[in-house]
């Protein structure tokens, strides 16, 4: 049995293969181009989204990025008040590390490291 293969380039191989190999070939195909044929009829096109109208509204508002935009610059402004040790520990914490493993790293008591931590939460 000879299987034709189509390549992107449009050049097109045909290869000799056993009855068996060539029936799972086909078959494979076949149950490719139907799983296609399902995906495309049950995919819900975006530009129907403008009948569907809230949906798939964006809800971000100027005033929502403003706010943001000062949040953000708190939180900068708030970070550079802390003392070095105080933003290695937070950065340290902001990257999943657990307190422990922070006063593990450090070689310190880790009441020492949730002390520095706490200090830095109450700084506004």
């Amino acid at each position: 049995m000879k299987i034709k293969y189509e390549f992107a380039d449009g050049t097109v191989s045909e290869v000799e293969v056993e009855e068996s190999i060539g029936a799972v070939i086909i078959e494979d195909r076949r149950l490719e181009d139907k799983l296609s044929c399902r995906e495309r009829y049950h995919c819900y096109s975006l530009n129907a989204a403008q009948f569907e109208g809230m949906e798939y509204a964006d809800y971000e508002t100027l005033e929502r990025l403003l706010a943001a935009m000062e949040e953000d610059r708190h939180l900068y402004e708030a970070f550079w008040q802390l003392s070095q040790v105080q933003r290695r520990r937070i950065l340290m914490l902001a990257e999943g590390m657990f307190v422990k493993e922070i006063a593990h790293k450090e070689g310190v008591h880790h009441s020492v490291v949730s002390e520095t931590i706490s200090a830095a939460k109450k700084i506004q």
